[in-house]
């Protein structure tokens, strides 16, 4: 029997996935559950425009996350440090700061988490960062760091 995934169930499927499915198993705990819905000819209809509008919306994302990663390109974030002879900095310059930084100077929120640093700015000059911006879409970001 075909049924719609109306949650996750393990070993068979997402949420929103078209899956077969023992009879006994769909009718005595899947659907009894809410867990899944029988693919019904109406239901296959709802599920294939649920699907093209998730499609259409995943695209739009996807476009505006292309439109964010050229803005941020282009964009070079400018951080004040305490530091010493050497370039050396008193302390570092962290994810944290990187993303106040660019939401001060160019009114763009990022998270700290979507920052990818390998290891904190310890010196001063320019470091390329990057940044997700969307899952498959990555932002390199210009920082620099000059001493106070």
């Amino acid at each position: 029997m075909k049924v719609i995934l109306l949650k996750e169930v393990k070993g068979m499927g997402k949420e929103g996935d078209l899956v077969n499915s023992k009879d006994g198993y769909a009718r005595n705990y899947l659907i009894p559950r809410n867990i899944a819905i029988e693919a019904t000819p109406e239901n296959l209809k709802k599920w294939e425009a649920a699907k093209k509008e998730e499609a259409a919306k995943k695209k739009q994302e996807l476009d505006e996350a292309n439109k964010l990663k050229e803005k941020i390109e282009k964009l070079t974030v400018t951080i004040k440090a305490k530091g010493g002879s050497g370039g050396r900095l008193f302390g570092s310059i962290t994810s944290q700061d990187i993303a106040n930084g660019l939401k001060d100077q160019h009114s763009i929120d990022v998270d700290k988490r979507k920052i990818e640093l390998k290891d904190n700015i310890k010196n001063t000059g320019i470091t390329q960062v990057e940044v997700k911006v969307y899952p498959e879409v990555s932002a390199s970001l210009k920082v620099d760091v000059i001493t106070e």
